[in-house]
């Protein structure tokens, strides 16, 4: 249903693929970004990005799970990080790839920005996912 291409002529990635490709006819899922906010709306991980990607990921999960996927049926990502620091960056990438979302790999980008929504928020990731048809994952 999913096919993850690395394409052999471009730089080899460190743990996505270039071209996520879902076979015509699939449900697809397209999330709003996923944020680091509890169940009552509170910022959860404040300054820490390490600890707001994990609670994105969790809320991710969520959605997810609202519609019948799971992160491994993610077929694209966008990671949004509030920092100029490549070391952030790659931080909050090493929760992204421990989650399972790595697990195609998934065609992904992650940038740093100047700021997102919420006040003290620093991570949040939009995807978009192929739901499959049949039982829950």
């Amino acid at each position: 249903m999913i096919k993850r291409v690395t394409v052999p002529s471009l730089f080899p990635p460190p743990a996505y693929s270039h071209v996520s490709v879902v076979e015509a006819g699939a449900k697809v899922a397209f999330l709003a970004g996923s944020v680091p906010l509890d169940r009552e709306g509170r910022l959860v991980g404040e300054g820490d990005p390490v600890r707001q990607a994990e609670q994105v990921i969790s809320n991710l999960r969520e959605q997810l799970h609202a519609v019948g996927s799971g992160l491994e049926h993610v077929v694209s990502t966008d990671v949004y990080v509030v920092s100029g620091d490549t070391a952030a960056l790659s931080a909050v990438w090493e929760v992204v790839e421990a989650s399972g979302l790595s697990a195609g790999p998934h065609a992904s980008t992650l940038l740093g920005v100047a700021c997102l929504g919420y006040p003290g928020q620093l991570v949040e990731i939009t995807a978009t996912a192929v739901v499959p048809e049949g039982d829950r994952p």
